[in-house]
């Protein structure tokens, strides 16, 4: 089998009964989360992939399989796609046991093949014997999404879908599942995406996002991609990318004359002000009007703050050292979340996640140094 045989290929153009626009894949073994605000259409965009939903322009493949092609006039029912469905509130029949549950998924095979291959399941779940002869109503959040899951994956489908699978259960149970997606993703060469509203849970699933909005697709990419260099401002919104600034493109217009490749961005510290930071940064050759209003953002990679010593200067003109001060330090267990308020642009911040040896120090109202690299930076046109 090649990676191409089980691919999930989707494209799809409607404007009623409701908007959806956009096109992805999906490679079998990899993870897929579809990440946007409440009523972006990643619901509808899962139930399209399911058959739930007749959309009026698309297709839809798996493989070789057309699922779904409105030009052919192919729509394929729920029932013939192979397609297993993991809900958020897991849909179980409460008056079955956890292993009748799971059999539900394979009425075309005798009974005690049924009941054998659900408990092989629910083993593979980690439920003891005991537990899957239980009613759901005696299993605990996290031990009934198992139970969704090995149903789900027992119709050995092509293609698995789960919408919001991780929110309704405690902090706990969430870690034990995903440590178990991730173990059966190794096994299971099937696309599978996920909708949730968690970002920090999709960075950490997922192989691949897609970013929705009002039923349109903005960017689809890896997260460390998309992190790193979002499409336009509206994506760096909806994937919290924390550290995003206005600023003045000003191409070859700046100090002084500079290599190929790079160009002056002025750092402004509100969309109106007149003047600002230069900084010395990557040019893509995307932007081309020197002067326009831009956005851009740079992650915490190209960051470092030195409490303790000042930083030795830097020859490297994309190498940007300035004085802050520790407005606000919050403690996230194992992280610190520091905000730090800049001295040369007034109202401008740098947000840092730090770990280890590098937060022990660090105190609200402390001074520090701060070295940018500016080869972190993205920038984008400013939304009108």
């Amino acid at each position: 089998m090649t990676p191409f045989d089980n691919m999930l290929q989707v494209e799809i153009s409607q404007s009623l009964p409701m908007p959806l626009q956009g096109s992805f894949s999906c490679a079998p073994g990899q993870m897929l989360a579809l990440v946007g605000p409440s009523g972006a259409g990643k619901t509808s965009m899962l139930r399209m992939l399911a058959g739930l939903l007749s959309p009026a322009r698309a297709k839809v493949s798996v493989g070789t399989e057309i699922w779904c092609d409105t030009t052919l006039g192919i729509h394929v029912r729920t029932q013939e796609r192979r397609v297993g469905l993991v809900f958020q509130n897991y849909a179980l029949m409460p008056h079955m046991t956890a292993m009748e549950n799971v059999a539900l998924a394979m009425l075309h095979l005798p009974r005690s093949s049924r009941m054998q291959q659900a408990s092989e399941w629910l083993k593979r779940m980690g439920l003891t014997t005991a537990e899957q002869q239980r009613l759901p109503a005696l299993l605990s959040g996290g031990q009934q999404q198992r139970v969704a899951l090995a149903r789900a994956l027992a119709r050995e489908p092509r293609l698995l879908l789960m919408d919001e699978p991780f929110s309704a259960v405690d902090q706990m149970s969430r870690r034990g599942l995903y440590g178990l997606i991730a173990d059966l993703r190794r096994d299971l060469q099937m696309p599978i995406v996920l909708v949730t509203h968690d970002l920090f849970e999709a960075r950490q699933l997922a192989d691949k996002l897609v970013v929705m909005d009002a039923g349109q697709v903005l960017q689809e990419g890896s997260p460390a991609h998309i992190y790193r260099s979002p499409r336009n401002a509206r994506v760096a919104d909806l994937v919290g990318i924390p550290n995003r600034f206005h600023g003045r493109w000003l191409g070859a217009d700046g100090p002084h004359a500079l290599p190929a490749g790079l160009a002056w961005l002025e750092w402004l510290p509100t969309p109106d002000a007149s003047a600002g930071l230069p900084l010395v940064v990557s040019d893509k050759g995307r932007l081309k009007t020197a002067g326009q209003p831009v956005t851009w953002v740079i992650q915490s990679d190209g960051i470092e703050a030195n409490p303790l010593t000042a930083m030795d200067a830097s020859t490297d003109p994309q190498m940007v050292t300035l004085n802050a001060q520790v407005s606000q330090l919050r403690s996230l267990g194992e992280m610190s979340l520091a905000t730090l308020q800049l001295q040369a642009l007034a109202g401008c911040q740098l947000q840092l996640t730090l770990s280890g040896a590098n937060r022990q120090h660090l105190q609200p109202g402390q001074s520090l140094t701060v070295r940018m690299d500016c080869r972190w930076i993205h920038v984008m046109p400013a939304r009108r």
